[in-house]
């Protein structure tokens, strides 16, 4: 891979660590990236969930105020995220993708959608917030547009925090889903390492400012902004998929 390659994969990573962060849209950035630099579309997923364990790294890094005292949450989501991201993992390497194409513009618009209702937190129902990150994380590990947005959505529907707190749990159950993912790949899956290097160092970056960003943002707009880019997402997949 040549200069300009590496140097455009890691301005591609600043910038996706940065979207991830802030809307939650990583892979709408830094997956056409991949493409466009000629790697085929599996190849460019598998290296895409390696590369995004920077993202969660940055963005833990930068959200320290915004972590405080979430230490037995993440403990207890995390383990529901990892076991969601092996088997979202398993499914992508031992089927084809067309399942959650062809469900991911429908999944996108109604966790925007959940997003533009006002918070109706319910904290004492452990299970179902576990269920849900589960399920979630099957999804980042399979197939992950926008995954973000969803997990944005189940975690305010089940916290009540504000949204630039639950913006940073949701960074770091990302990057445990992804980090499973991630070896499973690592053994078994097409990375292309020369271009996960670049793209990794670019998200950490990114990752590391975008919190900077979402804490300035004020009372609800940070689930205004992710509500309405992934419906934008939505629509743009559904073009894509059903037409």
């Amino acid at each position: 891979m040549v200069a300009g390659e590496v140097a455009g994969l890691f301005a591609a990573g600043v910038l996706a660590g940065v979207v991830s962060t802030v809307v939650s849209l990583a892979s709408i950035v830094s997956y056409p990236a991949l493409l466009a630099f000629g790697l085929p579309p599996l190849a460019a997923n598998v290296t895409n969930t390696v590369a995004l364990v920077f993202t969660g790294l940055g963005a833990a890094a930068g959200s320290r105020p915004e972590l405080s005292g979430q230490g037995p949450l993440l403990r207890r989501l995390g383990v529901a995220a990892a076991l969601g991201g092996a088997a979202g993992a398993c499914l992508l390497l031992l089927t084809p993708p067309q399942a959650f194409e062809y469900a991911a513009p429908l999944l996108i618009a109604t966790a925007s959608l959940l997003l533009l209702r006002p918070p109706r937190p319910h904290p004492h129902e452990r299970l179902p917030v576990r269920l849900g990150v589960f399920a979630v994380a099957i999804y980042t590990g399979y197939f992950g547009a926008a995954g973000g947005v969803i997990m944005f959505a189940v975690l305010s529907a089940a916290l009540r925090q504000l949204p630039a707190r639950v913006n940073a749990v949701k960074n770091v159950l990302g990057s445990f889903a992804n980090g499973v993912a991630a070896l499973g790949f690592a053994v078994f899956g097409p990375v292309d390492w020369s271009a996960a290097l670049p793209l990794a160092a670019g998200l950490l970056l990114g990752g590391r400012l975008g919190p900077l960003i979402a804490r300035r943002l004020p009372g609800q707009s940070l689930r205004w902004l992710t509500a309405g880019c992934g419906l934008l997402v939505a629509v743009q997949l559904g073009i894509a998929t059903y037409a």
